[in-house]
């Protein structure tokens, strides 16, 4: 790809917008099924929770979350009007138990302890001043509620063009220093594999990805 190409990619995956961020959402939803699915799992979600999403996208995992366990309750979050839209419209279903907010991504719009889980994947990179939002999440997560978070780790994101433009990268000792700096006291890290199809082409990659388990 040229690089006005990857500039525009790179726009899209921080923010879709459009019919072009329409399409850009569906590739997001099967690229990081996997790590979402993952996440997911991790969260060891509970009857009758209360689970938030930050950065939903078009939500095709949400049935998925849904079936995990009773009475569950499912907010996400997401700065993208157009991910807002396509979430909503794709999970009529869950209508009932599902609710999907627009924010402008810095100040999470709810009260202090709401959520018992939160997840958030591929969305890092994106954070205009990371330790002021993990203490956004710090303050909307009941006191033995968990939150996971999953990110493709520096060495290899660092291989992908894009990223190049707009993306703030982690390893997996940058994450934990900040993490360090917020109001979060325990985490635990767990490194993942898999082999995927690229963002910007039809080849296979390699990815190598972290989930971090973090509590209060």
């Amino acid at each position: 790809m040229e690089k006005d190409e990857l500039k525009i990619l790179a726009c899209h995956l921080a923010h879709p917008q459009g019919e072009k961020g329409i399409e850009i959402g569906e590739m997001m939803n099967a690229t990081n099924i996997s790590m979402t699915l993952e996440s997911v799992k991790t969260l060891l979600i509970e009857d009758e929770e209360h689970v938030l999403e930050i950065g939903h996208g078009n939500a095709g995992h949400l049935k998925n979350l849904l079936s995990r366990a009773q009475n569950l309750k499912y907010t996400g979050v997401d700065i993208s009007e157009t991910m807002y839209n396509e979430a909503q419209k794709l999970n009529k279903d869950f209508e009932n138990q599902a609710d999907f907010v627009l924010y402008e991504g810095k100040k999470l719009p709810f009260e202090d302890k709401t959520f018992d889980k939160i997840f958030t994947v591929n969305t890092v990179y994106f954070w205009e001043n990371p330790v002021e939002f993990l203490n956004e999440i710090y303050r909307v997560l009941k006191n033995e509620g968990t939150f996971v978070m999953a990110f493709g780790q520096r060495k290899f994101m660092e291989t992908l063009p894009f990223t190049a433009y707009d993306f703030n990268l982690y390893s997996n000792s940058e994450m934990e220093e900040l993490i360090s700096q917020s109001y979060f006291k325990r985490m635990k890290i767990s490194e993942k594999e898999e082999d995927i199809q690229s963002k910007s082409g039809n080849e296979t990659i390699h990815r190598i990805y972290t989930i971090l388990t973090i509590k209060k």
